[in-house]
Formats: C-alpha cells, sequence, structure tokens
C-alpha cells in the first residue's frame, strides 16, 4: 500500500493514559521523599528513578508481544530503557514510552505512547499489529516538511463557501488555528511547523488511519493549493 502519508517528513502516532499520583508509584517511600512541587532537572530525574520499574515492565511486555505477533528474529527488534523513556526498535517501526511529571501539577506524572518510523506501510492493515495497538493512539501527528503560514491557512479556510467541509477556529494572534470537518469526530491543530489531528478517542493505528483519511479527503476538496497540500 502506498504510504498516503508520502508528502509529510514524519508521522507520529501519540497517545497517553495510565498516569497517576507520583506518590502511587512502587518506589516513593513516603518516610524519605517528598513529592516534586515543580517541574525542572531535579524532579524530572527523581520521577525518572522512581517510574524504572513500571516502565521497564510494561516495555518488556511490549518488546515479547511484538516479537511474538510479528514474528522477529533477535536481530529484527531491540529494547533501550534509559531514563523515564523506553525505545522499542524494530526493522519496520519504533515504539516509544515515555514518563514526564504533569507541568499543572507535578506531583502527577504522566504517560505517553507514540508510534513512528514506521517503514513498512501494509502493517497497518495487519490485524496482529491493530492488536498490538489497540487503543494506544488518539492522536497523529505530522512534521511539515517544508512549514506552513497559519495565517494562510485560516484564509484559505475563510475563503471557502458557508457550505464548506472544513471549519476553522484561531486565537487573535493567528498563532495556531483548529480545522473541523462536520461529521467527522478529529480535530486538525496547525501551529505552521506541525500538524497534529486529534481523533477525540484511542484507537488503533488502522483506526487513526482512516479518520486521517476522512480529514483529508475535506482537504482535497478544496482547490486551493494551501489546504490541498496541507496533508495530501
Amino acid at each position: 500500500m502506498k504510504s498516503p502519508f508520502s508528502r509529510i517528513s514524519q508521522v507520529r502516532l501519540g497517545g497517553g493514559g495510565g498516569g497517576g499520583a507520583v506518590k502511587a508509584l512502587k518506589a516513593f517511600d513516603k518516610s524519605r521523599h517528598k513529592l516534586p512541587d515543580a517541574v525542572n532537572a531535579a524532579t524530572s530525574g527523581f520521577l525518572a528513578k522512581l517510574c524504572a520499574s513500571e516502565l521497564t515492565q510494561e516495555a518488556e511486555e511490549m518488546f515479547q508481544r511484538a516479537r511474538a505477533a510479528l514474528g522477529y528474529k533477535r536481530a529484527g527488534i531491540t529494547l533501550e530503557v534509559g531514563a523515564g523513556v523506553a525505545t522499542l526498535t524494530t526493522k519496520d517501526f519504533c515504539w516509544e514510552l515515555t514518563y514526564a511529571l504533569e507541568a499543572a501539577d507535578p506531583a502527577r506524572y504522566e504517560v505517553t505512547r507514540s508510534l513512528h518510523s514506521l517503514r513498512n506501510g501494509d502493517l497497518v492493515q495487519l490485524a496482529e499489529f491493530n492488536t498490538l495497538f489497540a487503543a494506544q493512539f488518539d492522536a497523529v501527528v505530522f512534521d511539515l516538511a517544508r512549514g506552513v503560514r497559519v495565517e494562510a491557512v485560516i484564509d484559505a479556510v475563510e475563503a471557502l463557501a458557508d457550505d464548506a467541509a472544513l471549519h476553522v477556529e484561531y486565537p487573535s494572534d493567528a498563532s495556531r488555528c483548529t480545522l473541523t470537518v462536520p461529521g467527522v469526530m478529529a480535530r486538525v491543530e496547525c501551529d505552521g511547523a506541525t500538524l497534529s489531528m486529534n481523533l477525540g478517542r484511542a484507537g488503533s493505528p488502522a483506526e487513526c488511519l482512516e479518520a486521517f483519511v476522512a480529514v483529508r479527503a475535506a482537504f482535497k476538496l478544496s482547490r486551493d493549493e494551501v489546504l490541498a497540500g496541507l496533508i495530501g
């Protein structure tokens, strides 16, 4: 299958879930540990030590599941576990697991999972691949190869007919914009350098691709070069 992302420099599937209170981590000792009250190098390093057990366990389980589901030999799959992050690398893709303190509440942490560097587009159609990553991702993030002016995107959408398939919202400084398509749950957020398609619910890689194709179709309906080429 030809990748629908051929004009984007890199595509990442991302998703959160599984975070919680720092004090709930296995290694947290209430008798000698203090909860973080800020996000900085010291507190992030503290979290990395506390979450090592949980991170290593999930990463190892994913390694074993991926090896069994997709039939990888030893040379075709590796797992690296570092400070607050684990990276599973195969000949077909990379999967990352990351623990980080929440900026709004440093006494809590968030867990994110991402899938990127997909080298084999056919994998997205495999049931085994989608089962492996079921309900993990709720966003498709594109690093735009050449960037785009947010103002140009806004102007292009506003120039469409009132019954067009794209709607746009943006702040007064036009630093970013959010595009929506009637009947499609996904929202597309653009800041000029990246395009993030938020699905509204967690899904598999195939479900992310299906939502992307629906949104892309609305972009393609426009004859405006900015919109038609944005996620083409």
